[in-house]
Protein backbone atom coordinates (compact mmCIF):
# COMPACT_ATOMS: atom_id res chain seq x y z
CA UNK A 1 0.00 0.00 0.00
CA UNK A 2 1.33 3.43 -0.99
CA UNK A 3 0.91 6.83 0.62
CA UNK A 4 1.75 10.24 -0.78
CA UNK A 5 3.21 12.48 1.91
CA UNK A 6 3.48 16.08 0.72
CA UNK A 7 5.58 18.65 2.56
CA UNK A 8 4.74 22.19 1.52
CA UNK A 9 7.44 24.82 1.18
CA UNK A 10 9.37 26.93 -1.29
CA UNK A 11 12.55 25.93 -3.09
CA UNK A 12 15.76 27.90 -2.88
CA UNK A 13 18.32 28.67 -0.19
CA UNK A 14 16.59 31.93 0.82
CA UNK A 15 13.61 29.89 2.08
CA UNK A 16 15.56 27.28 4.06
CA UNK A 17 14.71 27.21 7.77
CA UNK A 18 11.75 29.58 7.36
CA UNK A 19 8.38 29.04 9.02
CA UNK A 20 6.65 28.57 5.66
CA UNK A 21 8.97 25.63 4.87
CA UNK A 22 8.10 23.48 7.88
CA UNK A 23 6.62 20.85 5.53
CA UNK A 24 10.02 20.45 3.87
CA UNK A 25 11.78 20.30 7.25
CA UNK A 26 9.47 17.56 8.53
CA UNK A 27 9.99 15.43 5.41
CA UNK A 28 13.75 15.95 5.63
CA UNK A 29 13.62 14.63 9.21
CA UNK A 30 11.40 11.68 8.21
CA UNK A 31 13.66 10.65 5.32
CA UNK A 32 16.84 11.35 7.29
CA UNK A 33 15.75 8.96 10.03
CA UNK A 34 15.97 6.20 7.40
CA UNK A 35 19.11 7.61 5.72
CA UNK A 36 17.10 8.27 2.56
CA UNK A 37 17.95 11.24 0.37
CA UNK A 38 15.63 13.23 -1.87
CA UNK A 39 16.26 13.17 -5.60
CA UNK A 40 14.89 15.34 -8.40
CA UNK A 41 11.58 14.32 -9.94
CA UNK A 42 8.88 15.92 -12.02
CA UNK A 43 7.45 18.96 -10.16
CA UNK A 44 9.05 17.79 -6.89
CA UNK A 45 12.04 16.41 -5.06
CA UNK A 46 11.13 12.82 -4.22
CA UNK A 47 12.13 10.15 -1.71
CA UNK A 48 10.63 6.80 -0.79
CA UNK A 49 10.50 5.46 2.76
CA UNK A 50 9.14 2.16 4.06
CA UNK A 51 7.20 1.96 7.31
CA UNK A 52 6.29 -1.58 8.38
CA UNK A 53 5.67 -2.77 4.82
CA UNK A 54 3.95 0.40 3.64
CA UNK A 55 5.54 2.66 1.04
CA UNK A 56 5.60 6.39 1.67
CA UNK A 57 6.30 8.50 -1.40
CA UNK A 58 7.58 11.78 0.02
CA UNK A 59 7.44 14.87 -2.17
CA UNK A 60 8.65 18.41 -1.70
CA UNK A 61 7.07 20.37 -4.59
CA UNK A 62 9.53 22.40 -6.66
CA UNK A 63 6.71 24.47 -8.13
CA UNK A 64 6.72 27.04 -5.31
CA UNK A 65 3.94 27.09 -2.75
CA UNK A 66 1.27 28.73 -4.92
CA UNK A 67 1.42 25.91 -7.51
CA UNK A 68 1.73 22.91 -5.18
CA UNK A 69 -1.33 21.23 -6.70
CA UNK A 70 0.61 20.42 -9.89
CA UNK A 71 3.04 18.24 -7.96
CA UNK A 72 0.35 16.58 -5.84
CA UNK A 73 -1.81 15.73 -8.85
CA UNK A 74 1.13 14.42 -10.88
CA UNK A 75 2.47 12.15 -8.13
CA UNK A 76 -0.97 10.83 -7.20
CA UNK A 77 -1.40 9.73 -10.82
CA UNK A 78 2.19 8.60 -11.29
CA UNK A 79 2.14 6.36 -8.21
CA UNK A 80 -1.60 5.49 -8.42
CA UNK A 81 -2.24 6.75 -4.90
CA UNK A 82 -5.88 7.30 -3.92
CA UNK A 83 -6.83 10.57 -2.26
CA UNK A 84 -7.51 8.87 1.09
CA UNK A 85 -3.78 7.97 1.19
CA UNK A 86 -2.62 11.57 0.68
CA UNK A 87 -1.28 13.63 3.59
CA UNK A 88 -0.27 17.28 3.14
CA UNK A 89 1.96 18.93 5.76
CA UNK A 90 1.89 22.71 6.11
CA UNK A 91 2.45 25.69 8.38
CA UNK A 92 -0.48 27.29 10.20
CA UNK A 93 -0.58 30.81 11.66
CA UNK A 94 -3.76 30.07 13.62
CA UNK A 95 -2.04 27.46 15.80
CA UNK A 96 0.47 28.19 18.57
CA UNK A 97 4.09 27.35 17.80
CA UNK A 98 4.66 23.58 17.53
CA UNK A 99 1.00 22.58 17.95
CA UNK A 100 -0.08 19.80 15.56
CA UNK A 101 -3.56 19.53 14.09
CA UNK A 102 -4.54 16.70 11.76
CA UNK A 103 -7.80 16.84 9.84
CA UNK A 104 -9.39 14.52 7.27
CA UNK A 105 -10.53 17.48 5.16
CA UNK A 106 -11.14 21.19 5.44
CA UNK A 107 -10.88 24.58 3.85
CA UNK A 108 -7.61 26.20 2.83
CA UNK A 109 -7.65 28.67 5.75
CA UNK A 110 -6.02 31.28 3.51
CA UNK A 111 -3.01 29.04 2.80
CA UNK A 112 -2.02 29.45 -0.86
CA UNK A 113 -0.51 25.98 -1.14
CA UNK A 114 -3.72 24.31 0.07
CA UNK A 115 -5.82 26.60 -2.11
CA UNK A 116 -3.97 25.46 -5.24
CA UNK A 117 -4.17 21.78 -4.23
CA UNK A 118 -7.94 22.14 -3.66
CA UNK A 119 -8.37 23.82 -7.06
CA UNK A 120 -6.19 21.29 -8.90
CA UNK A 121 -7.75 18.20 -7.32
CA UNK A 122 -11.28 19.66 -7.35
CA UNK A 123 -11.75 18.68 -3.70
CA UNK A 124 -10.53 19.40 -0.19
CA UNK A 125 -11.20 15.83 0.99
CA UNK A 126 -7.62 14.87 1.76
CA UNK A 127 -5.79 14.67 5.06
CA UNK A 128 -3.66 17.56 6.20
CA UNK A 129 -1.27 17.93 9.10
CA UNK A 130 -0.98 21.55 10.19
CA UNK A 131 2.09 22.61 12.17
CA UNK A 132 1.56 25.73 14.27
CA UNK A 133 3.95 28.59 13.64
CA UNK A 134 2.17 31.08 15.91
CA UNK A 135 1.21 34.61 14.96
CA UNK A 136 3.68 36.83 16.78
CA UNK A 137 3.91 39.60 14.20
CA UNK A 138 2.91 43.24 13.91
CA UNK A 139 -0.10 44.24 11.84
CA UNK A 140 0.75 44.13 8.14
CA UNK A 141 3.88 42.00 8.69
CA UNK A 142 2.36 38.54 8.11
CA UNK A 143 4.34 37.79 4.94
CA UNK A 144 7.63 38.77 6.60
CA UNK A 145 6.78 36.58 9.58
CA UNK A 146 5.77 33.52 7.54
CA UNK A 147 8.81 33.80 5.28
CA UNK A 148 11.06 34.67 8.22
CA UNK A 149 13.52 32.40 9.99
CA UNK A 150 12.69 30.71 13.30
CA UNK A 151 13.59 32.72 16.38
CA UNK A 152 16.37 31.41 18.66
CA UNK A 153 13.76 30.35 21.20
CA UNK A 154 11.73 28.50 18.54
CA UNK A 155 14.88 26.82 17.19
CA UNK A 156 15.52 25.30 20.64
CA UNK A 157 12.05 23.72 20.73
CA UNK A 158 11.67 22.93 17.04
CA UNK A 159 13.37 19.52 16.71
CA UNK A 160 11.19 17.66 19.27
CA UNK A 161 8.06 19.09 17.60
CA UNK A 162 9.33 17.99 14.15
CA UNK A 163 9.96 14.51 15.55
CA UNK A 164 6.42 14.49 16.95
CA UNK A 165 5.10 15.39 13.48
CA UNK A 166 7.10 12.47 12.01
CA UNK A 167 5.50 10.18 14.60
CA UNK A 168 2.07 11.49 13.56
CA UNK A 169 2.82 10.68 9.91
CA UNK A 170 3.84 7.12 10.81
CA UNK A 171 0.73 6.73 12.98
CA UNK A 172 -1.50 7.97 10.14
CA UNK A 173 -0.02 5.35 7.80
CA UNK A 174 -0.23 2.50 10.32
CA UNK A 175 -3.40 3.27 12.31
CA UNK A 176 -5.46 5.62 10.13
CA UNK A 177 -6.81 9.13 10.52
CA UNK A 178 -9.14 8.63 13.52
CA UNK A 179 -6.64 7.20 16.02
CA UNK A 180 -3.96 9.62 14.81
CA UNK A 181 -6.18 12.65 15.36
CA UNK A 182 -7.14 11.42 18.83
CA UNK A 183 -3.53 10.83 19.84
CA UNK A 184 -1.72 13.82 18.31
CA UNK A 185 -4.25 16.67 18.20
CA UNK A 186 -4.23 16.71 21.99
CA UNK A 187 -0.43 17.13 22.27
Amino acid sequence: MKYLIVGLGNIGPEYRKTRHNIGFEILDALSGASNIVFGPGRHADVAEVKVKGKTLVLIKPTTYMNLSGKAVSFWMQQERIPIENVLVILDDLALPFGKLRMRAKGNDGGHNGLRHIDQTLGTNNYTRLRFGIGSDFAKGRQVDYVLGKWSEEEEKELQPRIELACDAIREFVLAGIGPTMTKFNAL
